[in-house]
Formats: C-alpha cells, structure tokens, sequence
C-alpha cells in the first residue's frame, strides 16, 4: 500500500487521535481537530472496542462541537464492514449536530492493506448528515454507493486498490450539484478494479456535477487510456485542478493529453508516479508552466524487469 499514510488533516482541520484508553479530556477544543477514533484488536493492554472508543469520545469531547470525523481501525476490518462504525456514527447524528466531514477508513498498511479494507454503503452517512460538506473513504472491498442526492457535499474522495463498477456509476448517477472536488482511485482489475473509461463518459462529458473544478482520476492501470479520454472531455474545460497521478501513464497518453484541448487554463495538473521519458516530463513542463500551471511530474517510475507497458505498475493495489 505504498504512498497511503494516515491523513493529516480533514476539513482543513488537522489530525488529532483521540486518546480513548485514558479517557483524559483533551487539550483540542472539540471544533480545532479532525478527530481520529481507531482501535488496535491486537493490542492484548487494550480491549476497548470501537464502539466503546466512540461512546468515550462522545462522553469526552463535546460531539455538539465535533465538525469532522476520522473513522480509524475499527478492529479486525479485513472481516466486519464498516457498517459497524458507520452505523454507530449514524446513531449519533442527534449529538454530532455540527459534524460536516468524515472520512472512513483511515489505515495504513501495517494497519490493513487497502483493498482488504471490508466498507459497505458509505451513503448512510449522506442519508443521515445532510449538512456533510466532504465525505472520504479508504477501500473497495465490499463497497457499496447507491445513487443518492445531497445538497451539499462540496468533496468525495474514494482511495482503492480496485474501485467496483457498480461504486462508480453510483457516484455519476448521484445528484450532488455542490460537488466542487471528486478523487477517485480506480486501481486494478486484479482487487476489483473492473470499471472501464466507457463508465466515465457522464463525468468526463461535463454533465454531472456543475461546480465541479478539481477532478482526480488516478491509481488506474489504464492511466494512458483515461488521459486519451481526457484530452478531448468537455468537462476539463472548467476544471482548475486535473490529477491524473499514481497510475501507469506513459509517453502515449501524456502525448494524447498535450496534442488534446488546451490545458493553459490549469492552476495544477498532477501526473506524479509514473512512466513517462524525462523529454516528455520536459516537454509537459515547457508547454504548461510558462503559463502558470504548476506541474508535478516527479517520481518517474521503472516497469518491472524492464517489462515495458507491461511491467508498469499502480501506486496502490492490494
């Protein structure tokens, strides 16, 4: 699970573990930290589980004040879905009165590797907060995203090994007109990964999702195929950020992106990890940052055993 750490922040707010084996009052007033719940299953001086983490951390912290949410290890999550904290959470939607993000699955790979997270249907928690300005979520084993409506998420973020199809044209079938920021890591076939750039024409045809400006399409063992699809979508025209990072693209679709619609407009064009020739990291840099775009093109990756296309790899899979 290279590159996947635990999260430093959540709406703008910064990390904070809640230190629920002591029970001490914390020094963080309950607005100024993005609050991490986790538990350790196998830590034989700990037997709290998460659920009773969570009701300390309601006893301690004052949850009217709580605005944002990190759902940590939840025990052994590679067998019990998220629906365990998920539901726990959506049980105290009368307490969390100013909760406005969550972030599900905060682990890292010592923690449980990604695509052996257990999720289940995030969407509760857009069904029961309808205030939630962002919502995130770490896995796609078992993930389940109806078709939903909310008035107000303004960012979704879902970081996998493998998105499931039928994850993705949940999300471009939802009705989230606020929607301003939209990550998805769609990873490999291998973990799930089954969702081709066909399943991308709503999003990248510009009809979903009208205040979108920040669009992440990474992760993905086709990366040169979506940066083809890319280079002539409609939707790109109002982006100001475009992330096509962590994923398998070569000189063949970094070509197709520079010989497609002007990018100019772009405050930030990510494409780190990945396989292009350092002349093309050179002529993606010529082309865009003379007119302001900044241009990450770093960590310039080598395919296994010098395999060529076929040995180059995804930042995150299993």
């Amino acid at each position: 699970m290279s590159g996947v750490d635990h999260l430093h922040e959540l709406l703008g707010l910064p990390a904070v573990d809640f230190k629920h084996t002591t029970r001490e009052k914390p020094a963080q007033a309950a607005d100024a930290a993005a609050w991490r719940i986790s538990v350790d299953p196998y830590d034989d001086e700990s037997e709290m589980t998460w659920e009773e983490a969570f009701h300390a951390f309601l006893e301690t912290v004052d949850p009217a004040g709580v605005r944002a949410l990190i759902i940590g290890q939840w025990g052994e999550s590679y067998e019990e879905t998220s629906a365990y904290p998920i539901g726990l959470v959506t049980a105290a939607a009368d307490r969390l009165t100013s909760l406005r993000a969550v972030f599900v699955g905060d682990m890292t790979m010592e923690e449980n590797e990604i695509s052996w997270i257990e999720q289940s249907d995030v969407t509760a928690l857009l069904d029961t907060f309808p205030d939630l300005l962002e919502l995130g979520v770490r896995g796609g084993s078992e993930l389940v995203f109806p078709a939903c409506e909310h008035a107000r998420l303004r960012a979704l973020t879902i970081e996998t090994g493998g998105l499931p199809v039928g994850a993705l044209r949940g999300v471009l079938d939802s009705e989230l007109p606020a929607l301003e920021r939209l990550d998805l890591w769609l990873g490999v076939s291998t973990y799930g990964g089954d969702a081709d750039v066909a399943d991308l024409a709503p999003l990248l045809a510009g009809t979903r999702f009208p205040r979108l400006t920040h669009l992440g399409l990474r992760n993905s063992e086709v990366q040169n195929e979506i940066a083809t699809a890319v280079a002539s979508a409609p939707v790109v025209a109002r982006l100001r950020v475009l992330d096509l990072s962590n994923g398998t693209l070569g000189d063949e679709g970094a070509a197709a992106l520079l010989d497609g619609q002007p990018l100019t407009h772009l405050e930030r064009l990510d494409l780190h990890h990945h396989f292009m020739t350092e002349p093309m990291e050179r002529r993606i840099a010529q082309a865009l940052e003379p007119h302001g775009v900044r241009v990450d093109v770093s960590e310039r990756e080598k395919p296994w055993n010098d395999g060529g296309a076929e040995g180059r790899y995804t930042a995150v899979s299993e």
